[in-house]
């Protein structure tokens, strides 16, 4: 049956193919792609040059972004995506806006207590607006890419997965052969268990970012982040977490990882880049 999305599909990637030896340099950039099969980075390829065609990605002033750099980007943005069912994942917003440096962001936040409005201006590297565009501050995007447990692209656009259905609460919308009560399970004991570590210690060596304890939103985000850069550390902290994420993106970052480790000698400390 003829379908007119597989053939504009088709029509892109053949007006706008990428060449090889620039592929691969957008690959040798990123260890976060090592171990990934052949035909994996022949489709993240092909879903790359359909973000860039899809979402318009907005330079301040002093920031340029060429080719390879976009690419960049955009390979990490369709990780997460890779494995997930064709569905427009990414359909609640169409640009990217790319911050020269980190910025200020107005917050506002009412005590339920007290009922008293705090509102102050927090030094932010990405946000993600309901509706609205994802803001990326340049030097993190630059910092992404590694094994390292950081990764502001992924941080954002898990976000807006999460706002899929409405506002992020840390729920994005599950597949059918998952279970509301199963990621509930998962996800509670593991935010409950890192707020518990910071109220009795502000300055604890938490396991994973402490930030991913500011909310559910955050805890979902972060693990995400971790889920693909530092799988590894989620699943000792999380194993929980770790596995209701494998069946939401339907990937084994931590299988990739292993195998990296036990046959290249250079991946035995996941922070160090391959």
């Amino acid at each position: 049956m003829w379908s007119y999305r597989a053939w504009r599909r088709r029509r892109l990637l053949a007006r706008f193919p990428i060449g090889t030896a620039l592929w691969q340099q957008v690959i040798d950039s990123l260890p976060l792609l090592d171990g990934l099969e052949p035909e994996a980075l022949d489709r993240l390829r092909d879903h790359c040059v359909l973000f860039l065609h899809a979402k318009r990605l907005t330079c301040l002033p002093t920031v340029t972004l060429d080719t390879f750099a976009r690419l960049r980007l955009a390979a990490q943005a369709q990780l997460p995506l890779l494995e997930l069912p064709d569905l427009d994942w990414y359909g609640g917003f169409h640009e990217l806006v790319i911050y020269p440096d980190d910025f200020a962001s107005p917050q506002k936040h009412r005590d339920p207590d007290s009922g008293v409005v705090h509102e102050w201006d927090a030094e932010h590297s990405g946000e993600a607006w309901l509706q609205g565009p994802v803001i990326l501050a340049l030097p993190g995007i630059e910092q992404s890419g590694g094994w390292e447990g950081y990764n502001l692209i992924i941080h954002e656009l898990a976000h807006k997965l999460d706002m899929l259905n409405g506002d992020a609460n840390g729920l994005p919308p599950l597949h059918r052969d998952m279970r509301i009560a199963d990621w509930a399970e998962a996800m509670q004991p593991a935010y409950d268990a890192l707020n518990a570590q910071l109220d009795a210690d502000p300055d604890a060596e938490t396991p994973i970012d402490p930030y991913a304890a500011e909310d559910p939103a955050e805890f979902f985000a972060v693990t995400s982040e971790y889920f693909f850069t530092a799988p590894d550390l989620l699943h000792d902290a999380f194993p929980a977490v770790y596995r209701q994420l494998a069946l939401f993106y339907r990937q084994d970052p931590l299988a990739r990882l292993r195998h990296l480790q036990a046959s290249h000698p250079e991946y035995r400390d996941p922070k160090e880049p391959g």
